[in-house]
């Protein structure tokens, strides 16, 4: 698969984002994780916040609003293990094709 990526490996058109394309990203990153359906209902809900804020994230407002919208039960450390990454808003941003958030580096 041949994705168009911006120079931070962000997908460049954010509409044509599926699970598929997920996946691709994942291994790109090399984080060693087949993406289950419990990853993709994170997924949506990033693309939702992007898409109702008109920006991507930070960690902690993503995490509220995760814990709003998918479970209660989210926090900083599932998310670490479970994208088997310490760097969450970054990483689910890219996974769920969206821009780098401002935050980061």
């Amino acid at each position: 698969m041949n994705l168009e990526l911006d120079q931070d490996g962000h997908l460049v058109d954010y509409t044509i984002w599926n699970e598929t394309v997920a996946q691709e990203l994942a291994k790109s990153l090399e984080l060693e994780l087949e993406l289950e359906d419990w990853h993709f209902e994170i997924l949506q809900a990033v693309r939702q916040f992007y898409q109702q804020f008109g920006h991507s994230p930070a960690t902690r407002p993503l995490i509220k609003f995760l814990m709003k919208t998918v479970s209660p039960e989210i926090n900083n450390a599932l998310l670490q293990e479970r994208f088997n990454t310490g760097l969450v808003a970054r990483h689910l941003s890219r996974l769920a094709g969206i821009p780098k958030p401002a935050n980061c580096l």
